[in-house]
């Protein structure tokens, strides 16, 4: 996971999340996902360490998409600066999450397995997630 090579602004403004879009809510590559019950932000290391307890825990065995891009920079001051003279630089990537989102999808697994994978990715992940199937 990298983040985007170019954006139309360089830093963006925080804003709100709204309700979650159909396209986003309906399993579309695999036969289980990881859905979010809350909204937030999710970090583009988190992403990665998500990713990475999936496919160690299917053992390599199943395939995993990703259904979520971090393409919003987030900017912080550096410590101890003092208030005023703009805006801090870019210091890292986050998307935006809304409630009922799909978040990874997997699929050549069995339902078992599946459970056990959505357990160990939801304690990485900072707000409440579920397990949902096409069966």
């Amino acid at each position: 996971m990298y983040p985007p090579k170019r954006t139309k602004y360089r830093k963006q403004q925080k804003g709100r999340a709204q309700l979650v879009e159909s396209n986003q809510s309906k399993l579309s590559f695999g036969r289980y996902g990881i859905r979010a019950l809350e909204s937030g932000r999710l970090r583009l290391n988190t992403i990665e360490a998500v990713r990475r307890v999936i496919t160690r825990k299917l053992k390599r065995s199943g395939q995993v998409w990703i259904r979520v891009y971090p393409d919003i920079s987030v900017s912080a001051k550096p410590l101890e600066v003092r208030m005023g003279k703009g805006k801090g630089a870019p210091s890292y990537w986050i998307c935006r999450i809304k409630a009922g989102q799909l978040l990874y999808e997997f699929d050549g697994v069995s339902l078992t397995l599946a459970k056990q994978a959505s357990l160990l990715a939801g304690s990485k992940l900072p707000f409440a997630t579920r397990l949902s199937s096409s069966i």
